[in-house]
Order: structure tokens, then C-alpha cells, then sequence
């Protein structure tokens, strides 16, 4: 496959499915109104005064910088300009830490009101704010202030691979293997934090001093995935070891996430992205066969409400995000090129249950929706490099 990031071509995979592209776009549209300007039981964008604007945790009450530098890219890609400004102020304004050990990263959870709920941040949201930035800065060009866009993302991608102890504070990759780590404090890796399509496009227009290392950075990802991603189901836990292997330990202080839960569904939809941006590694569309195999096959899709093991074991919990499985499930038949075959019947009913499921309502909609919406814009050939 060639990328995007090569032909400029972005696929609309539903079309190949059957639906049309005017029914795509106005069913795109219809989703980015709902999760911004729908009912109290369906958004979860909140404007503030006249210039800020967040994104709710409707589970847990709060704006984190996952869902805050999500909502900027929901935005970017649709070109909705004054609702990434709004976002990207509040953040900027109640979120960024100016001194101390993290100096130059952005507290990953803050009550609506805007006070810190912690003094730490989260490097996944790190990383969608710098791409989300940069995306802003081709699309609409920079502007003063904290609206010079590739100025802040540069500035924040030098933080983020700085090395440091102490007072400092260490930066949020593994200098020595280039691999993201969970937070900066630790030495394991969240695998659905690994975005090598942002790395590639980092290393291109990060400062040139820094463009090296995310060069690095995307290879190592690419690499580790074939080693977080189960041999045999596909499927990778929350976190990991940076072998790849099941992060089992410190279960008393993160619980348990040894297991395919919340925060890996997005593995999935992350190879599939990177697939579509830059289709470098073929063995992504081998892990696609794998994966969907596990989920229609093995698992089959009466049970994908069901919490999973890393092997495609299914247990008795039930998933917190089961609308999250449906979505990112459908983004693995990018991942699937042959027509005609039992890979492309599995390809094609994760996609069409997907097209049949409508979002998701009431306070655990928040996390559910950002992935569909992330789903429907890579399945539409809507998400995009700017």
C-alpha cells in the first residue's frame, strides 16, 4: 500500500461497503454537531466566556488532556477553527505547568473550574496536542501569542524528549530505546500510546535538533507493536513492558491493565492510521487479519461488550467501553486489501456494525465517542495530514 503522506489519496472506506459519500459526510457532520452542540446528554464540549472552551469527562467530571488535544484534533481535521482555539486556550490557560519538575507539560487532569486535580501530566495527550498544533499551523496559519501554533508544538516536542532528573523532571521517551513511556516517572509504555504516523510528521517539523530522535521514535513503535501485539489474537494490553509483554506488576497503585481493556482499543485504530498515512510496515496488515480473526471468529461479536485477555480469552467483566470496541474493531479492515475472502467478510461486518451503531449517551459517553468519532474520520477518509 502507499501512503497518503506519498499520493495525497485518502480512501473512503465506507463507499467500498456500500454507503455513499454524501450520506458519509452529512453522518460526519451530524457526529462532530452532536458531541459539540447536542443535548446535555450527548456533549461533551463546553464553551467558557467568550474565548475557551473544554472537553468533559462525562465519567469522571473533569478536562483532561487526552479528551482536551482530542477535541483539538476533532477540530483541525473538520476545520473548526474557533472551537480549537477555545480548547487550546483553557488548556493552555489552567493545564500548562510553567515551573517546577514538569515545567513545559500540561497537568493531565483538571476540575471544570480549572484547578489542577494533579501536578503530572499524561504524554498521550502531549503528543495529540503538538500533532493537532502543527495540523493548525499548515491549515490556518500561525497567529500571535499562544496562537503561534508551530511554535508551541515545536517548544512542547523539545519537552518532551529532554533529559533530566530531579528537579528537572524527565522527559516522556526512553532516550536509550525511543520508546514513550506510561509517564515520565516510570520505565514501562502504555502501547496505544505509540503514534509513529505523529513521530514521522515530528521528525519533519519539530525543531531540526529534535527531528533525529522522532525519527527514531517512529521506527521503535513500529517494531515494538510486532512484539505488544499478541502472536496469535492480536490484540495488545494497556500497558506493557517495554518488550512488549504484559505489564503485571504495581497492580496496588495502577490496578490491573495486563489485560485488552480500555486505553488498548486504540492500538488498534493507531496501527490503522499509520497504515493509511505512511503503509511502511506490512506486517500491519498481517496483525489486521489477526486481529479481526480474534474478534468475529473467536470472539464473535454477541461478546464484544466483554473484557478480553491479551490471548483473546474472554472473561466475565464487562467492558466499560463497549462502543469503543465496535469502532476501533472497524478500523482494522484498512488493514485488509484482499477482496472476496473470509478476511474480507470479517473486514466488512466490523465495518458495517459499526455504520449501525449509534453513539453512545449518558455519563460514560465521553471516551466511546471520541474513538468513534476518530474511527469515522479514518474510515471516511477524513483524517487527515495538514
Amino acid at each position: 500500500m502507499t501512503g497518503s503522506s506519498l499520493n495525497g489519496i485518502y480512501i473512503n472506506f465506507f463507499e467500498k461497503a456500500g454507503y455513499s459519500p454524501e450520506e458519509t459526510d452529512k453522518r460526519l457532520e451530524e457526529i462532530f454537531r452532536t458531541l459539540f452542540y447536542g443535548s446535555e446528554d450527548e456533549r461533551i464540549y463546553h464553551p467558557v466566556g467568550d474565548d475557551m472552551g473544554y472537553i468533559v469527562d462525562t465519567g469522571n467530571i473533569d478536562a483532561r488532556t487526552e479528551g482536551m488535544s482530542y477535541g483539538m484534533m476533532m477540530c483541525v481535521q473538520l476545520n473548526h477553527k474557533e472551537e480549537f482555539d477555545r480548547i487550546w486556550k483553557w488548556a493552555r490557560t489552567y493545564m500548562y505547568m510553567e515551573s517546577g519538575r514538569h515545567a513545559g507539560f500540561f497537568c493531565w487532569s483538571n476540575a471544570l473550574d480549572g484547578s489542577r486535580n494533579s501536578d503530572g501530566p499524561a504524554p498521550d495527550g502531549e503528543e495529540y496536542f503538538a500533532m493537532a498544533l502543527l495540523f493548525a499551523s499548515h491549515r490556518w496559519g500561525d497567529g500571535e501569542g499562544i496562537f503561534n501554533y508551530s511554535r508551541e508544538a515545536c517548544e512542547l516536542l523539545h519537552s518532551m524528549i529532554r533529559e533530566g532528573e530531579g528537579e528537572r523532571g524527565r522527559g516522556m521517551f526512553d532516550r536509550d530505546n525511543y520508546l514513550i513511556r506510561f509517564i515520565p516517572e516510570v520505565d514501562f509504555t502504555d502501547p496505544s500510546y505509540h503514534l509513529p504516523h505523529f513521530y514521522e510528521l515530528f521528525s519533519k517539523w519539530a525543531y531540526p535538533m529534535d527531528r533525529t530522535f522522532y525519527a527514531n521514535a517512529a521506527s521503535a513503535s513500529r517494531s515494538f507493536w510486532h512484539k505488544a501485539c499478541h502472536e496469535i489474537s492480536g490484540l495488545c494490553s494497556e500497558y506493557s513492558y517495554y518488550d512488549g509483554t504484559p505489564y503485571e506488576q504495581g497492580a496496588e497503585k495502577w490496578g490491573k491493565h495486563d489485560w485488552y481493556y480500555s486505553d488498548a482499543y486504540r492500538t488498534i485504530m493507531n496501527i490503522a492510521l499509520d497504515h493509511i498515512w505512511f503503509g511502511r510496515d506490512s506486517w500491519q496488515e498481517e496483525e489486521g487479519k489477526k486481529f479481526l480473526r480474534c474478534m468475529t471468529e473467536s470472539v464473535g461479536a454477541a461478546r464484544w461488550d466483554k473484557v478480553l485477555d491479551w490471548d483473546g480469552t474472554i472473561r466475565e467483566e464487562d467492558a466499560l467501553h463497549p462502543l469503543a470496541v465496535i469502532a476501533t474493531n472497524a478500523t482494522a479492515s484498512v488493514l485488509i486489501e484482499e477482496s472476496g475472502t473470509k478476511d474480507a467478510e470479517n473486514a466488512l461486518q466490523a465495518l458495517k456494525r459499526f455504520w449501525e451503531t449509534p453513539l453512545r449517551t449518558g455519563n460514560r459517553r465521553y471516551y466511546d465517542n471520541c474513538l468513534y468519532m476518530f474511527s469515522f474520520m479514518i474510515l471516511s477518509g477524513r483524517y487527515r495530514i495538514w
